[in-house]
C-alpha cells in the first residue's frame, strides 16, 4: 500500500509543470481543514471584499486581507523577490533589506514578510489601526520601487530545500510542500518552512502571516498533516516549531509589550 502511495505521488509530483493550475486554488489557509477533493478542485473566481487598491504615482498597489487580523498582504503588481519568501520577525533582522528597514519605521508595525511578488506587514496588536499604516506603507513600498534598489543585498531566500543528500521519504514531504502546501499558504501571505523529519514526525516553522494567526493550529493539524498523512503513510504527525532566535525575540517583545502597559 505505501509503495503504491509513493509511486501514485511521484506521478502527481513529475506533472506539476501541467497540471499545477489545474488544482491550486486561491483559497484561505483556514480551507485547507476540508477533505482533499474539496481542496483540489476547480472553482469559480472569487471576489476578495477585503481588498484595496492605491494607486501612488505609476504604480497600483491593492491589499488583501488574510486570515490572521493582525497581517495585511501588499501587491506592488510586481515582483518582490520574485522566489522564494524571506521573513523579518524583527526591525534587527531587515539590515539586508532597505524597504524591510523602511516599513519598520512605521508605526505600530512589528514584523515584515517578503513574498515572490508580495509583501506581509503584520501589525503590534488588534487594537492599532490600518488606516494610517496602510497609508505609510503604500508609500514606502512606492519610494522603493521608485528608487529602484535591489529587494535585498546578501539574503537568503526560502526556496526549494531538495538535497541529493535526502532520503525518499524527506523528498516526498519536500515536494509535497513545494508543490501543494507552500503555494496556498503564500496565497494568504505567509509561509511553511521544513525544518527536519524525525521519528514519524515532520516539523515545520510557519512564518509571514501564519505567525500568530488564530486559524495556524487548524492549517497545521487539519491540514498539512491530513495531507501528509494521506501521501505519505511514514508521516504519522506535524508539529510547529521555532527557532531559538525566534524564541528570544517573543520573550524580548513580550517584555517591552509589558513595560508600555505599566
Amino acid at each position: 500500500m505505501a509503495a503504491h502511495m509513493r509511486w501514485g505521488l511521484s506521478r502527481l509530483l513529475r506533472a506539476r509543470n501541467t497540471t499545477h493550475f489545474k488544482f491550486l486554488v486561491k483559497i484561505q489557509s483556514s480551507y485547507l481543514s476540508q477533505s482533499k477533493t474539496q481542496i483540489f478542485r476547480r472553482v469559480q473566481p472569487q471576489i476578495w471584499t477585503g481588498n484595496t487598491d492605491f494607486s501612488t504615482r505609476h504604480l497600483s498597489i491593492q491589499t488583501q486581507d488574510t486570515p490572521n487580523p493582525r497581517s495585511l498582504k501588499f501587491l506592488p503588481g510586481k515582483p518582490v523577490l520574485g522566489s522564494g519568501t524571506l521573513d523579518f520577525p524583527t526591525q534587527s533582522t531587515a539590515e539586508c533589506s532597505s524597504l524591510a528597514r523602511g516599513l519598520f519605521e512605521i508605526e505600530g508595525v512589528k514584523s515584515v514578510f517578503f513574498g515572490p511578488d508580495f509583501i506581509t506587514v503584520t501589525k503590534t496588536d488588534e487594537d492599532v489601526e490600518w488606516t494610517d499604516i496602510k497609508r505609510h506603507a503604500v508609500e514606502a513600498i512606492a519610494n522603493f520601487f521608485e528608487s529602484g534598489d535591489p529587494i535585498t543585498i546578501g539574503a537568503v531566500h526560502h526556496e526549494s530545500s531538495i538535497s541529493e543528500d535526502d532520503d525518499d521519504i524527506v523528498s516526498m514531504i519536500k515536494e509535497l510542500l513545494d508543490t501543494r502546501i507552500r503555494p496556498t499558504v503564500q496565497e494568504d501571505g505567509g509561509d511553511v518552512i521544513f525544518k527536519g523529519f524525525e521519528d514519524g514526525t515532520v516539523k515545520l516553522k510557519l512564518v509571514g502571516s501564519c505567525t500568530g494567526c488564530p486559524s495556524s493550529t487548524v492549517t497545521l493539524k487539519n491540514g498539512i498533516q491530513n495531507m501528509m498523512q494521506f501521501y505519505i503513510p511514514e508521516v504519522d504527525n506535524v508539529e510547529q516549531v521555532e527557532d531559538e532566535v525566534d524564541e528570544i525575540n517573543a520573550k524580548v517583545f513580550s517584555e517591552l509589550e509589558r513595560k508600555l502597559q505599566e
